[in-house]
C-alpha cells in the first residue's frame, strides 16, 4: 500500500514546457497553412492598443508580476473592499415625467435594483417633481443617484428635502449628488458651497468625476483613466482650499467610469484606477480612502442597428466591471440608441446583473482576474501610460487649463480619428453592423428621450458611418443594389463573393448573384437583367487573369457605372476596376460611393 504524497505535484514527471517549444509548434501551424513562420512569433501574432500597449498572445510566470497587495489595502489594485461583497445594481431612469420616472423606479427596486439613477434639473426630473418621482422609494435603504447638471443647486436641494421628510438624519443620507460641473463647463465653481454639503452630509458622494465623459468622446482607456484622475485632483484641491479636510475631500468623491466590450481591457482600467488614484491620495496624505467606482455601459459602443447585440455587449461590460471590483455597476438598456428604452429593455438590463450576481455568482470571488499574467501586465502597462497622461495634463496647470486651452480635446480627437479609421477598414468589426447585417431587420421605433446635460465633450458613436450609409440606403425608393459578377463554377466564386455581400451589406446594399459562369457573355447577359448600375467581380486570382480583360469593358458596353474587384490591387496588373473590395480596404468610403451611384 503506497502513502500519498503531502504535496501532489502535478506532472511532476513531465519535463517543463518552455516558450521555445511554443515558438516550435507556432512554426508548425504556419508551416501546415503554407505561410512562412515569422522570426518573432510573439510579434507577429501581437496587437496594439490605443495607448500603445503590446498584447501579446502569451504570458507565463516569465513575464513576472508587480506587486498589487490584498483587497482592502492601499493600492487597492485587488479591490476596496477587503470583503468583496457585491457590487451594487444602479439602474437609471430616464425622463422628465414624474409620475413615469416613478413608476420605472419602483419596477426596478422591486427586480432586482439596489440604487436608483436619475437626471434631475432641465434634462430631467424637475425640481419641483422629485418628490413625487421618489414617491414610494425607501431612502434609508435604496440610495439615489443624481445627474443634476451645471444647475445643481435646486435639484441637489430638492433631493435633500426629500431625505428630511423622510426623517432621515443628515449623517444617514447616503445618495450620490453626481455634481460635476468639469464635464458640463470645465470650471468648477461654488467650491464653497460642495464642501458644506460633504461637511453635513458625510455619508454622501457629493462630487461625480466623470471619466467616462473622455471615453464617450473617443478617448483611450490611458487618456480616461488620466484625465480622469487629473479631474479628481482639481475637485480634491478645490474642496481643500474651501476649508475640507483632505480625508473628508476624497471620500465625497465618486469616479465614473466606462465599462466597454473589450473585457481584459475593462478589467485593466478599473484596477489602474484605483492604483492610480491611490497613488495621489498618498502624496496628499490621505490614508485608507479607497477610490469609489461606478462603471456605466459604454454608450458610445451601443448601436441603433441590430440593437439587440447589445444585450451581448453590455453583458460583456457588466461581467468586466464586476470581476475588476467595481463598487456599482450600470447595464444601458439595449434599446437605448434608439430612443427612451421600453419595460422590456429595461427588464433585461436588471436582469444581465441578476443573472451575474445569484445565478453565475461573479461576486464570491475577490479579484478573481487577479494573478491572470496578462491582466496584471496590462493592468500595470495602463497605469504606467495613464500615469504620463495625468503628468501631462499637470504640466499644462492642470484639467481646468488643458479644457480651456483646447489642448485636451485635440488629443482625444486624434486617438478617435484613429479609430474611426479602423473602423472604417473593419478591423475594428462590430457586429450587426459592419459585420453580418440583417438587410432584413426592421429599425426599431421609440419615442424620442430626452436631452442629454449637455458636455463640454462631444460624444461619439463607433457605429455612426455605418448607421449613417444605412439610413441613406433605407431612405431610398428602391433598396440599391451591386451585381455581383461571379467568375466560374460555385467554388471558384463562393468565398469572395461572401465577403463581397456581406461588406455591401453594410452600407444597406443588396446583392445580385450572376452564380456559376462559363462565360463572359453570360456575366454580361445576367448584368443586363438584374437593372443594376454598379458590378463587383468575384473569382479566383487565376480567374481574373483569365477574365478581366475581356469582362470589365464588356460590363461598361452594357451600362456599369462603377465596377469593383473582389481582392487586393496588383502592381503586376491593371484591371480597369474603379475600387478594389478586401480584408481591410476603407469599406465606409468604397459603400459611399457606390450609393452616390445608385442614388
Amino acid at each position: 500500500m503506497t502513502t500519498a504524497p503531502e504535496r501532489l505535484e502535478l506532472a511532476a514527471e513531465f519535463e517543463a514546457a518552455t516558450r521555445a517549444q511554443w515558438r516550435e509548434l507556432v512554426a508548425g501551424v504556419f508551416a501546415k497553412q503554407g505561410r512562412t513562420a515569422p522570426d518573432d512569433p510573439e510579434l507577429a501574432l501581437a496587437t496594439t492598443t490605443d495607448d500603445d500597449i503590446t498584447i501579446r498572445p502569451l504570458y507565463t510566470a516569465e513575464d513576472g508580476s508587480p506587486g498589487t497587495g490584498l483587497p482592502g489595502l492601499a493600492p487597492y489594485v485587488r479591490g476596496a473592499d477587503p470583503q468583496g461583497t457585491a457590487w451594487q445594481v444602479r439602474t437609471r431612469a430616464g425622463g422628465g415625467d414624474p409620475v413615469a420616472v416613478n413608476e420605472c423606479l419602483l419596477d426596478d427596486l422591486e427586480h432586482g435594483a439596489g440604487a436608483v439613477w436619475l437626471a434631475a434639473g432641465e434634462h430631467g426630473v424637475p425640481a419641483d417633481g422629485l418628490a413625487r418621482a421618489l414617491d414610494g422609494v425607501l431612502l434609508d435603504l435604496a440610495p439615489v443617484v443624481l445627474s443634476p447638471g451645471e444647475r445643481f443647486r435646486e435639484p441637489v436641494e430638492a433631493l435633500l428635502a426629500c431625505y428630511a421628510a423622510a426623517g432621515i438624519p443628515d449623517s444617514g443620507v447616503r445618495a450620490v449628488l453626481g455634481i460635476d460641473p468639469l464635464s458640463a463647463i470645465g470650471q468648477i465653481p461654488e467650491p464653497d458651497h460642495l464642501a458644506a454639503l460633504a461637511k453635513r452630509y458625510p455619508n454622501t458622494q457629493v462630487v461625480t468625476v466623470n471619466g467616462a465623459l473622455f471615453h464617450e468622446a473617443g478617448g483611450s482607456d490611458a487618456q480616461e483613466l488620466g484625465y480622469s484622475i487629473a479631474a479628481g485632483l482639481a475637485y480634491l484641491r478645490a474642496l481643500t482650499e474651501a476649508g475640507l479636510d483632505a480625508d473628508t475631500a476624497a471620500a465625497t468623491l465618486e469616479f465614473r467610469y466606462a465599462a466597454s466590450v473589450d473585457q481584459f481591457g475593462t478589467i485593466a482600467k478599473l484596477r489602474a484606477a484605483r492604483r492610480l488614484w491611490s497613488r495621489v491620495c498618498e502624496v496628499s496624505g490621505i490614508k485608507g480612502v479607497p477610490q469609489r467606482q461606478h462603471a456605466v455601459g459604454s454608450s458610445a459602443m451601443m448601436t441603433a442597428r441590430d440593437p439587440w447585440v447589445n444585450m451581448l455587449r453590455s453583458t460583456i461590460a457588466a461581467f468586466a466591471a464586476g470581476v475588476a471590483g467595481a463598487d456599482a455597476v450600470t447595464v444601458r438598456p439595449f434599446d437605448e440608441r434608439v430612443g427612451a428604452p421600453d419595460a422590456f429593455a429595461r427588464r433585461i438590463a436588471r436582469n444581465t446583473q441578476s443573472i451575474l450576481l445569484e445565478e453565475s455568482h461573479l461576486a464570491g470571488v475577490i479579484d478573481p482576474a487577479g494573478g491572470s499574467y496578462a491582466v496584471e501586465r496590462r493592468t500595470d502597462e495602463l497605469a504606467n501610460r495613464a500615469w504620463e497622461r495625468f503628468t501631462g495634463v499637470e504640466s499644462e496647470g492642470g484639467i481646468v487649463a488643458a479644457l480651456g486651452s483646447g489642448s485636451l480635446a485635440r488629443e482625444l480627437g486624434r486617438t478617435w480619428s484613429a479609430h474611426r479609421e479602423r473602423l472604417a477598414h473593419r478591423t475594428d468589426p462590430i457586429t450587426g453592423v459592419s459585420e453580418f447585417p440583417d438587410l432584413e431587420e426592421r429599425p426599431l421605433s421609440r419615442p424620442a428621450a430626452d436631452s442629454e446635460p449637455p458636455s463640454i465633450l462631444p460624444g461619439v458613436h463607433y457605429a455612426a458611418g455605418y448607421e449613417a450609409l444605412r439610413d441613406r440606403a433605407d431612405a431610398a425608393a428602391q433598396r440599391p443594389r451591386i451585381f455581383l459578377a461571379t467568375l466560374g463554377s460555385l467554388a471558384a466564386y463562393t468565398a469572395r463573393a461572401g465577403f463581397a455581400r456581406n461588406t455591401y451589406a453594410a452600407g444597406g446594399i443588396d446583392s445580385v448573384e450572376a452564380g456559376p459562369s462559363e462565360t463572359v457573355a453570360d456575366i454580361v447577359s445576367a448584368f443586363t437583367d438584374s437593372a443594376c448600375a454598379c458590378v463587383c467581380v468575384c473569382g479566383t486570382e487565376e480567374a481574373y487573369g483569365e477574365w478581366l480583360a475581356e469582362l470589365v469593358p464588356a460590363l461598361r458596353s452594357a451600362g456599369a457605372r462603377l465596377i469593383a474587384l473582389a481582392g487586393k490591387p496588383r502592381g503586376d496588373r491593371d484591371t480597369g476596376c474603379d475600387q478594389y473590395v478586401y480584408a481591410g480596404c476603407d469599406a465606409l468610403a468604397a459603400l459611399g460611393e457606390i450609393l452616390e451611384v445608385t442614388a
